[in-house]
């Protein structure tokens, strides 16, 4: 009896146990219920059918500023070219005595064996046939006083075909590294490069050389000014 007396007290301390809970009863859908529910699974099925599945992402060909710049590089270089002129120095060489007693003639070309002593570039000035280029280029024909130097100015016709013409040296300027040079070519032949000026250009802008370096006709480089 002794033992019984603690557990029935510590039995009556303990709280009663929850209630079990029971399951919401909830009413069967009415008709316009389940109608809302079947539109809304046909509009769903709808838009995924509009809807193409995503593609994967592709580079598409052309197009793209990177061919933009390109074909800005290349228009400008077919319209500036034709004004370009490849220039060599040659030393002439006489052809020996003929047979006929007449004297040597005097051959600068390369094939007769004249030897190329320098080459360099110029550009055409105007329709009259003056070509600027630099003096070292052609500084043998200025100090030649024995005429043995002829000067042979490489040109381009509006069809693209190249021919050459003698070039005759009329000024120079050693200071400035400068040398104007006159062919005998009709005008409607030559190209004049259009003149622009620097004082709007700025360090990092693009520019384009168009030359013969090394004897290498027509080439293009790029590059940037780097100070004023």
């Amino acid at each position: 009896m002794a033992l019984l007396q603690p557990l029935l007290r510590l039995l009556l301390l303990r709280p009663p146990p929850p209630p079990p809970q029971r399951t919401p009863h909830l009413p069967p859908p009415s008709a316009s219920t389940r109608r809302v529910a079947a539109a809304s699974a046909a509009a769903l099925l709808l838009l995924a059918a509009a809807s193409p599945p995503p593609r994967p992402a592709r580079a598409e060909p052309g197009g793209g500023e990177d061919d933009v710049d390109e074909t800005h590089v290349v228009r400008l270089f077919e319209g500036a070219s034709p004004s370009v002129v490849f220039i060599k120095d040659l030393l002439v060489v006489a052809q020996p005595r003929g047979r006929d007693g007449r004297g040597a003639q005097p051959v600068y070309d390369e094939e007769g064996g004249a030897t190329v002593e320098g080459t360099g570039s110029g550009f055409v000035w105007d329709s009259s046939g003056h070509i600027v280029t630099n003096y070292h280029v052609v500084a043998k024909l200025a100090g030649d006083g024995s005429e043995s130097h002829r000067c042979k100015v490489f040109l381009e016709d509006s069809s693209g075909t190249s021919y050459s013409k003698e070039g005759r040296l009329i000024g120079y300027d050693t200071a400035h590294d400068l040398a104007v040079l006159k062919v005998d070519v009709d005008g409607d032949k030559l190209r004049p490069a259009l003149i622009g000026t620097s004082r709007g250009l700025r360090v990092g802008q693009s520019c384009f050389a168009i030359g013969n370096p090394l004897g290498y006709e027509h080439t293009l480089t790029t590059g940037y000014p780097i100070g004023g």
